[in-house]
């Protein structure tokens, strides 16, 4: 079992109703967090609300200010838990965004502004962070989703984003494992957090299509506590509730029956 006391985790989207709730875990873990996120006004919000429950005399949370989508705002995040705090230990890429439209009537910079930011930016932190994680052997993982191993109708861009991020860091674990390096990807359904509310639509604004939901929402804590205890344990990957494993099987098993389930269950939100 891996220990989080004492240690560095940097979080990016960590502002976010998950991000929140992995902070709030690591602390409670002992773990020095970094917290980034490119909304100001939501860091200082999670400062407050941090601060308020805080018993420790020494600041074991800091904040900043980081667009992963810039190389350069990575880079300096890295260089500041280094100051901070002598190092870096886990890497948490959690921010994301999403959308929902059909591809037919997307405009294309909508899908490429969904892979700047999941797949792009965290290629970018990862490589930024990666020479800190192999000189102390520590971990980087990544939230994917069950669209990233399954398809989900109105999300091309979402689902394509998430696919990426399986055969990146399946394949940068080959590279880094024998030196020490974990590599865990989290795999979850539907959590309640801001993120559908936040979708795009298909011309860049916010979606107005209903969200569908499949076997309810989980809770953003919850979550996180399965998280920390995956990545204690050492998982290569975490499918943490009922619906994301159900998908995970299903969809190998039976791909057309699944995709014939998620087509009746999804396409609701598109019909006019």
């Amino acid at each position: 079992m891996r220990s989080f006391e004492k240690r560095c985790v940097v979080i990016t989207g960590a502002a976010g109703g998950l991000g929140q709730a992995l902070v709030a875990a690591f602390l409670q873990a002992g773990a020095r967090v970094l917290a980034l996120d490119c909304n100001t006004q939501a860091l200082a919000s999670l400062r407050q609300t941090t601060a308020l429950h805080s018993t420790d005399t020494a600041p074991a949370l800091m904040t900043m200010v980081c667009d992963i989508t810039q190389p350069q705002d990575c880079t300096a995040a890295i260089a500041q838990a280094v100051t901070l705090w002598g190092g870096v230990d886990v890497l948490v890429n959690n921010a994301g965004i999403s959308h929902r439209s059909l591809f037919e009537d997307t405009d294309p910079a909508v899908l490429r502004k969904v892979m700047e930011v999941n797949f792009f930016g965290t290629m970018h932190m990862t490589h930024a962070a990666l020479p800190q994680l192999l000189a102390r052997r520590g971990v980087v993982a990544a939230l994917s989703s069950v669209a990233g191993y399954a398809p989900l109708l109105g999300r091309t861009g979402y689902c394509a984003s998430k696919h990426a991020l399986h055969g990146f860091f399946d394949t940068l674990r080959t590279e880094v494992q024998e030196r020490g390096v974990q590599v865990t990807l989290i795999c979850p359904s539907f959590i309640a957090t801001g993120i559908g509310a936040a979708a795009l639509g298909a011309s860049g604004a916010a979606a107005t299509s209903p969200r569908t939901t499949t076997g309810g929402e989980s809770s953003p804590h919850d979550i996180a506590r399965r998280i920390l205890a995956a990545l204690a344990q050492g998982k290569t990957q975490l499918l943490p509730d009922r619906t994301s494993r159900l998908a995970w099987w299903v969809s190998r098993l039976a791909p057309g029956f699944y995709a014939r389930a998620m087509r009746r269950r999804v396409r609701a939100e598109f019909e006019k």
